[in-house]
């Protein structure tokens, strides 16, 4: 199995017209998501690659029943595009584009939990379940199916992680980016629960980054799991002050640091590590 996608999601991609939009699906499709239409304003009526295109998100679903979208579209377009989703019934809603405003990724959250619906990102990589859907901008050849459960908010990190554990023979169920934006829709303890309910997922590989609080909220859930959570953060050596990649990667004084994240994570009973060999090491030791 795996989580919040797989082989019968049904795919809708906002902003399928665009460059960027159009490369993507076809990459998306050539790996054997279930793409089924595309949405832009003004352009129903269209094919590209051979799928319908839509005016509205309304009408997509209506006639290809998509519960689930990927969003190529300009940031200061998003909070529209991701609201008219959600209100229009679809399940989970991947937001590519980076530096979403804070109050429209404020407002995006507050109506998927309105309404029941996941939101990943923004600035995520995508989703991908090996061997059944990939979402987004994942490099497919990292990724195999598996037994490992990963939730980053780095994509890199992401390939690297999904990479080791291919190479080691873990494989991975499914792989979530939550995104490098300092407001989210999803967080690290609701994505755990996912994969916590999983059959499949064996374990779970949480990777952060500096700064935000994202990773300390996962605490809780952190303690109240069966699985086994390992936790990678980057950034151990980023000076203080400094922005690191992503604009929610910034430390100031000892707040977000990695050292930091690590210890009140391990003090949960994940299990710390600190470069990406450890991951498949301790995977060994838990007998996963």
């Amino acid at each position: 199995m795996a989580i919040l996608v797989n082989a019968e999601s049904r795919v809708m991609v906002q902003g399928i017209t665009g460059e960027t939009g159009a490369y993507h699906t076809e990459r998306m499709i050539n790996y054997g998501t279930n793409i089924v239409g595309g949405v832009t304003p003004g352009k129903g009526g269209q094919k590209v690659h051979d799928l319908p295109v839509f005016d509205t998100v309304m009408e997509c679903v209506e006639y290809t029943r998509a519960d689930t979208t990927v969003i190529f579209l300009p940031a200061a377009f998003v909070k529209e595009a991701a609201i008219e989703s959600i209100r229009a019934g679809v399940r989970y809603v991947v937001v590519i584009p980076e530096h979403i405003p804070i109050f429209d990724m404020m407002a995006i959250r507050k109506e998927a939990q309105k309404n029941a619906a996941t939101v990943l990102g923004g600035n995520t990589p995508g989703i991908i379940s090996p061997g059944q859907a990939n979402l987004g901008i994942m490099p497919d050849i990292a990724f195999e199916r598996g037994r490992v459960g990963v939730v980053s908010r780095s994509g890199s990190i992401i390939y690297y992680v999904a990479d080791t554990l291919t190479r080691t023979g873990y494989g991975e169920s499914t792989c979530v980016g939550l995104g490098g934006d300092p407001v989210l829709g999803s967080t690290f303890a609701e994505i755990l629960w996912e994969f916590e309910s999983d059959p499949d997922t064996r374990a779970i590989v949480m990777t952060g980054e500096i700064g935000g609080v994202y990773e300390e909220m996962a605490v809780d859930t952190i303690r109240g799991m069966k699985k086994p959570v390992l936790v990678m953060i980057g950034g151990i050596y980023a000076p203080p002050g400094k922005r690191m990649g992503h604009a929610g990667a910034i430390v100031e004084g000892k707040m977000g640091t990695a050292k930091e994240k690590l210890e009140t994570l391990a003090s949960a009973g994940a299990y710390p590590c600190r470069t990406f060999i450890d991951i498949p090491e301790t995977l060994q030791k838990l007998g996963v």
